[in-house]
């Protein structure tokens, strides 16, 4: 059941919000970097990147797609996505966060799957005092990543629906740590003019040249220790109480009716629940005369 609607104009804000983050990381490769321009510009982005997102909510609440109930949702699992990254903190890519948020997005929807990565990625930043240059790029994954588990196909079920699941995970964990990796390359690797560093930017070279040369730099930096710790991370927990955790969202969803409101008619006079009781001990007290 979708918890929030993505209606015409929700979508289409949620359009140029995607493309203006897939700008924010695709930059080494669409635009030639200065030196030392990193602190300058990534306040910038955060900045740039805050309206949108909030003009994602207020889409969604003034065009009815998202009500109390999933708001109240939303803040649920936010509040225990800070309370597991809290607890694993990352440490050798052993992270907590997104084997939830690949579920909830799973049950909810893109839309509220989309919501929760940039909340429960910011709130646990506030937590854990993580806020910093990185916190717009990894809010804007995290979204990617709640999104797509909700866009998964859903005639899938059972035993094969736990295996796509344990999958995306594992696609998650590698592909979120290859976009974060993509907006600072050049400042970690270096710029290489001369083209004979491996692994550094080359400014005007050919696309494909340079995403070679961050693919050696993103396998060689964090794919065999970061990201496949997050991959075992996410593809365990969603295997073993992944069934669980989609069972309890699913009955609070059916509980929840997102996206109903509740409807009072009149009943009939045949109805129980009307009938006028004329004995019994909840009929109504009447004084009866006595005939003499």
């Amino acid at each position: 059941m979708t918890a929030v609607a993505l209606r015409p104009r929700s979508t289409a804000v949620l359009v140029l919000v995607s493309v203006a983050g897939l700008a924010m990381f695709g930059w080494p490769l669409l635009f030639e970097p200065g030196s030392g321009q990193q602190d300058a510009q990534s306040p910038m982005y955060f900045v740039l990147l805050l309206p949108l997102l909030l003009l994602i909510v207020l889409a969604e609440l003034s065009e009815g797609g998202m009500d109390a109930k999933a708001l109240a949702m939303l803040g649920v699992l936010s509040a225990m996505q800070c309370g597991m990254r809290a607890l694993s903190a990352g440490t050798a890519g052993l992270d907590l966060v997104f084997f939830l948020l690949v579920l909830a997005g799973r049950v909810f929807g893109p839309g509220f799957g989309f919501l929760l990565g940039c909340t429960s990625l910011f709130a646990s930043a506030l937590l854990t005092a993580g806020v910093g240059p990185w916190l717009p790029f990894q809010m804007m994954c995290a979204a990617w990543l709640g999104m797509g588990a909700g866009l998964l196909p859903r005639r899938v079920t059972g035993r094969w629906e736990i295996a796509m699941l344990a999958a995306y995970g594992v696609f998650s964990a590698y592909f979120y740590g290859a976009l974060l990796n993509l907006w600072f390359w050049p400042f970690l690797a270096g710029v290489d003019t001369s083209g004979e560093q491996g692994l550094a930017f080359v400014p005007g070279a050919s696309l494909a040249e340079n995403l070679g040369r961050f693919f050696w730099f993103t396998l060689l930096t964090s794919s065999g220790s970061w990201d496949t710790g997050r991959a075992i991370t996410n593809a365990v927990a969603i295997v073993v109480i992944g069934p669980a955790v989609l069972l309890t969202l699913r009955r609070a969803a059916r509980r929840a009716s997102f996206g109903r409101t509740p409807t009072f008619g009149a009943r009939s006079a045949d109805d129980p629940a009307v009938r006028p009781v004329t004995s019994g001990p909840e009929a109504p007290f009447s004084p009866v005369r006595s005939g003499k």
